[in-house]
């Protein structure tokens, strides 16, 4: 090798780790950074500075199919909750740093299995609006990065992304900072859909009038006393049966109960639905809803089975003046997603469907098959009797008072001297969940302070 070559091979070669020096200098300097001064350059996981950006409060309205969840709320014994879905794509896209300081409120839960056109949830989350707006929040000294007519962010594109397909954000609503999705709903409505089967309809829409009015609900859910709902007493504003196509007959056409009321107890709807079913098979009278209704003649509930949950969906929370936004192109791909499962659902259905009439040709008198009448029985819990016992005459639950002294006893209920020495039982024990959100039980729709419209926090 000549000279010339060989002394520009030893320069490279110093060159070379002259850089090494400095790279191995960079790096050991940018370990004793503290680690909120390296900032961006850390990539995943780099801290977000919240206090520079404006908060908003707003609604976010929501549509889930809650068959594969254990219903809607955070619960101890479970993360597969739809809630618990809802936090892991906010806390993801840095709309918020936590739940805890998130001013969080959910309209309604929802039980396990059961599905929602319409729950609504109030919050508050990052905003791209540094001058100012409906429901913001902007932190003192940021108002200089102002930008004229800059555009909120996309919230439902962006949660949309990163949650489950069974979990779509439809829209969402700026709202004053005062605005709970839980005190401020002025209705809610569920619906329940059930085959036709040899149901006497007509007798179950005339049953389900008797609902309707201001009434003691004890008999007719499950008394969730443990976590301090001590009043059972709900408004219903409409209850009504009806076929999802008029004019048809078939066994097998759907028809639903449909009731809206202000408020709603521990598996209300679902008991409510189960009494239906038994008029509508002629195994109790309409009246039995006017007796399990009168709480004085009977104080006890009669033990008796749910309807089953997946036919259930909270179709509708009503609020007034809430000016929904929606994102065009977020509608066409929610429709597409709901396109995809119907059209799974729909035609597995037409096969069993096709199944089952090739098994009734076979039979001479299709009106005395039995898998008729057993199309009911399929949506309630536990298995069917083979000698009917009418509901008054079966075994009763404990009473109210019976409860509230059992849960005073083992700690989870508090007795205090209310006014004028009047006694007073109080819920004690709380869920880690439970810093602003509802009582601690596992699956409850609302309670009574939703229905009397108290602005405060649980």
């Amino acid at each position: 090798m000549s000279d010339p070559l060989l002394a520009r091979v030893q320069q490279l070669e110093s060159e070379v780790e002259s850089l090494r020096a400095q790279l191995r200098d960079r790096d050991a300097k940018k370990e004793q950074e503290p680690a909120a001064k390296r900032g961006r350059r850390d990539g995943p996981g780099q801290p977000f500075d919240f206090s520079s950006h404006p908060r908003r409060h707003v609604a976010l309205r929501l549509a889930y199919l809650g068959w594969e969840y254990q219903g809607f709320a955070v619960q101890e014994n479970t993360d597969n909750t739809v809630e618990a879905r809802l936090f892991e794509a906010l806390l993801k896209t840095r709309l918020i740093p936590d739940r805890q300081s998130s001013s969080y409120h959910r309209c309604g839960r929802t039980d396990k299995g059961v599905s929602a056109f319409s729950q609504v949830i109030s919050i508050d989350l990052r905003s791209s609006q540094f001058s100012g707006g409906l429901g913001v929040t902007v932190p003192e000294g940021a108002s200089a990065k102002a930008k004229p007519e800059a555009a909120e962010l996309p919230y439902v594109k962006m949660l949309n992304r990163v949650l489950p397909q069974d979990i779509r954000i439809l829209d969402w609503a700026p709202v004053d900072m005062g605005f709970s999705s839980r005190f401020d709903c002025q209705s809610r409505t569920y619906r329940y859909y059930f085959p036709r089967g040899s149901l006497d309809v007509q007798l179950m829409a005339d049953a389900a009038k008797r609902y309707e009015g201001t009434h003691d609900f004890r008999n007719l859910c499950k008394m969730d006393v443990g976590n301090g709902v001590l009043q059972f007493q709900r408004t219903i504003l409409s209850a009504s049966v009806k076929p999802l196509q008029p004019g048809h007959t078939d066994p097998y056409d759907l028809y639903l109960f449909e009731i809206k009321g202000l408020a709603f107890l521990y598996h209300q709807v679902r008991c409510m639905m189960a009494v239906l079913l038994l008029v509508g098979q002629k195994l109790e009278a309409p009246e039995i809803i006017s007796h399990l209704l009168d709480v004085e003649a009977n104080p006890r509930k009669p033990q008796y089975s749910m309807a089953v949950d997946y036919p259930l969906v909270l179709y509708d929370c009503h609020f007034e003046d809430l000016k929904w936004m929606q994102e065009a192109e977020e509608v066409s791909h929610t429709l597409n997603v709901l396109h995809q499962h119907w059209v799974q659902s729909v035609t597995k259905t037409q096969v069993l469907h096709g199944m089952i009439q090739g098994l009734q040709s076979a039979v001479e008198e299709a009106s005395s098959n039995p898998s008729l009448s057993s199309l009911q029985c399929c949506l309630m819990e536990g298995s069917r009797q083979r000698n009917y016992r009418p509901l008054l005459e079966r075994p009763r639950c404990e009473s109210l008072e019976s409860r509230i002294e059992h849960f005073v006893k083992r700690g989870r209920l508090e007795r205090e001297e209310g006014e004028n020495g009047e006694e007073a039982v109080h819920r004690g024990k709380r869920s880690r969940h439970s810093h602003n959100s509802q009582p601690n039980a596992q699956e409850v729709s609302t309670d009574q302070d939703a229905e009397n419209g108290l602005k405060k926090m649980d």
